[in-house]
């Protein structure tokens, strides 16, 4: 099954969200990872400006959300639900991780669709909303403080939705859009380089030709490593030209 038809499949229900803020960035990070299904259990206020302003580019995605009297409306149709919960709970369904539930979650969107539920800010998912979801998943955040935006948070599942779903195959860059280079530079052109530092180094004093060291081997280990390009190669030994130029106005004076 295409990815594209697999994450049309998967909800994100935001219950009980108080601030419209976060339901727009919510919305924003769906978008930006391929999701458009979102679900609104009783928001405290929707639509608001705040969340538009949020969305930036993703107000279709907020103009399209249903908004639902219960979570149990919110999941109908549903074939698998997964909670995001920061703690486990007495009889609470399992609890994986985000690569693992991300997993989960697609492998069932190739049934029907999926659910994945976020609770209210503050106070996340009740005991009951939680017994109605099939798994659960926690975000591992530092211990010391695991405070996460609610926005965060669906950037996070959504990222790691759209990384399994693509697998190795993830959409080519645009194709309009060419990144700068140039070729990399020859082996003679970065000799001519090399012999450029070592002529600069050693007029300025910095390189002793009687007691050469290491310099020159850790310089050619560092460009080597770079794998420079033509540009760069010009780019260089101008600004040694222009440093032989001014070593030498200076010794005129």
């Amino acid at each position: 099954m295409k990815p594209e038809l697999l994450l049309s499949r998967i909800r994100v229900v935001l219950c009980r969200p108080s601030h419209p803020g976060n339901i727009g960035a919510a919305a924003r990070a769906m978008k930006t990872m391929g999701l458009s299904d979102l679900r609104l259990v009783h928001p405290r206020t929707f639509p608001d400006p705040e969340a538009e302003a949020r969305a930036t580019g993703a107000v279709d995605v907020l103009k399209s959300a249903k908004i639902d009297d219960s979570l149990a409306e919110a999941l109908a149709g549903a074939v698998f639900v997964v909670a995001l919960s920061a703690r486990r709970r007495d009889l609470g369904p399992e609890i994986g991780v985000p690569r693992e539930m991300a997993g989960r979650l697609l492998a069932e969107a190739a049934k029907g669709p999926v659910a994945l539920v976020f609770g209210n800010e503050s106070v996340g998912l009740s005991n009951d909303e939680i017994q109605q979801c099939h798994a659960a998943v926690t975000i591992p955040t530092n211990p010391e403080f695991s405070s996460l935006n609610l926005g965060s948070a669906v950037q996070v599942l959504c990222y790691e939705l759209r990384t399994l779903a693509f697998a190795d195959n993830l959409p080519a860059v645009d194709p309009t859009v060419t990144p700068f280079s140039s070729p990399l530079a020859s082996h003679d052109e970065l000799e001519g380089l090399y012999a450029h530092f070592a002529a600069v180094m050693t007029a300025t004093g910095f390189l002793n030709p009687e007691q050469p060291g290491r310099l020159m081997p850790k310089i050619r280990r560092l460009f080597g490593r770079a794998r420079i390009e033509k540009d760069e190669i010009n780019i260089l030994r101008g600004i040694l030209a222009a440093t032989q130029n001014t070593t030498g106005h200076a010794r005129k004076n």
